[in-house]
């Protein structure tokens, strides 16, 4: 039962702490509300038109490329710990070996079809 009031503490004092940083910023926030500050802002941009703009797809593929590559260093870094262990270096030798090998068969698709050009 210890574990669970332990648990139930933690989130007693989560929510405590979150109620009193909200009270604290509606006591010391500054509020003065003008017509300016009621408007939609992106980025810097004044809103002109509808809501609705086309984007590249471009850009989603270099975002997909940042996770693809992200997601190998995330599974690099553990794999680098196994590796010392006598008993699983073998094995997650040739397991990151086939990791690796898909990744940059993604990669090598992904520059045939000329996804890495800048422009």
């Amino acid at each position: 039962m210890a574990g669970y009031v332990t648990v139930a503490a933690v989130l007693a004092a989560g929510v405590l702490l979150v109620t009193a940083a909200m009270v604290a910023r509606r006591l010391l926030a500054p509020r003065a509300p003008v017509p300016a500050k009621l408007t939609t802002y992106e980025s810097g941009v004044d809103p002109v038109g509808e809501g609705w703009a086309q984007t590249k797809v471009r850009y989603f593929v270099y975002s997909f490329l940042y996770v693809v590559f992200a997601v190998d260093a995330v599974y690099l870094f553990p794999w680098a710990t196994v590796l010392r262990d006598a008993r699983l270096g073998g094995a997650s030798l040739v397991e990151m070996g086939i990791f690796v090998a898909l990744v940059v068969l993604g990669l090598g698709h992904a520059a045939r079809r000329g996804l890495l050009r800048w422009m």
